[in-house]
């Protein structure tokens, strides 16, 4: 069987941890920030963990 290859799209958004879990950003504070409240740019930084059903899915891609 060949091996499988990492999807580097995928690499790029998503974190690893030590542990194992999938981190990665919140989406939506890229642009158009002035006219987003401060507390709804607050509240869309950091990094949070990847939702339960998409773990498996994003582990194939990462070759995990």
């Amino acid at each position: 069987m060949p091996k499988n290859k990492t999807h580097k799209g995928t690499s790029k958004r998503i974190r690893v941890t030590g542990s194992g879990k999938l981190l990665r950003e919140k989406a939506g504070k890229r642009h158009l920030l002035e006219k987003k409240s401060s507390k709804l740019t607050r509240r869309l930084s950091g990094t949070v963990e990847v939702a339960k059903n998409d773990v498996p899915r994003l582990k194939k891609l990462l070759g995990i």
